[in-house]
């Protein structure tokens, strides 16, 4: 009951803010994208929590192994439909022409925050599921969903644009990292909700960076990448 009570309290906030910015521009707004949006993130917290708990865990672990895969499977066949296409969801390994050059330096200030997060948080020793799992999971299905099916979604919902470091952004890819922080940091339990704004900055911080990358190279596979090192280099400190 907690992660629904939490889940529509985040599809509120994506509804009310996001008619609220599209009203502002009502020509390049499009409710049913938004909507569409709002089904999406939906789904993929459904699935990422088993059904709420209601499918049974078959794969078992310490960590969510089954629920991930349920999410990434689930992603795959969003991206797979003719209202979105794998190609342009990210689902590509051939990098736009000239970006790896532009990319490089900013993939490498991602390396470089995570380093500096895990040098100053240190952890305890990591099993042999930790490092599997980290190194796999957590890029494998967040960057197809949040930079990849959920941004198209998004992008299509607010299509005004504004170039800004080599890359055209619109409201959809902003909420698409506003989105990534809350899924994070917002939630509800004991009877309210909870906020926690340091888990918001660090997780929608390089989220910007992740959208960035998928917007300037037109493919997912150096957030994913990146994503998979950030989350597991501290299990190698």
């Amino acid at each position: 009951m907690n992660g629904l009570i939490g889940l529509a309290g985040v599809l509120a906030l994506l509804l009310g803010v996001g008619t609220a910015i599209g009203l502002m521009d009502r020509r390049g707004f499009s409710f049913r994208w938004l909507l569409i949006a709002a089904v999406l993130v939906a789904v993929n917290d459904a699935l990422l929590t088993n059904l709420y708990g209601l499918l049974p865990d078959v794969i078992g672990g310490s960590w969510n192994w089954q629920g991930k895969i349920l999410a990434l499977a689930a992603t795959l066949a969003i991206a797979a439909c003719p209202g979105f296409g794998r190609r342009r969801s990210g689902l590509t390994l051939v990098q736009a022409p000239g970006s790896l050059k532009a990319a490089l330096p900013v993939g490498l200030l991602y390396c470089a925050f995570f380093l500096v997060l895990a040098l100053a948080f240190s952890g305890e020793r990591a099993t042999g599921e930790d490092i599997a799992f980290q190194l796999t999971m957590p890029g494998l299905e967040e960057e197809p969903f949040y930079r990849g099916v959920l941004l198209l979604a998004l992008c299509q919902a607010f299509t005004g644009t504004k170039r800004v470091l080599g890359v055209d952004w619109s409201w959809g890819a902003v909420l698409s990292c506003l989105l990534f922080g809350l899924a994070h940091a917002f939630g509800f339990s004991k009877g309210s909700f909870s906020f926690d704004p340091l888990t918001m900055a660090m997780t929608a911080l390089p989220a910007f960076i992740a959208v960035w990358l998928r917007l300037r190279t037109g493919s997912l596979l150096a957030p994913v990448l990146l994503h998979n090192f950030g989350n597991a280099v501290s299990l190698f400190l």
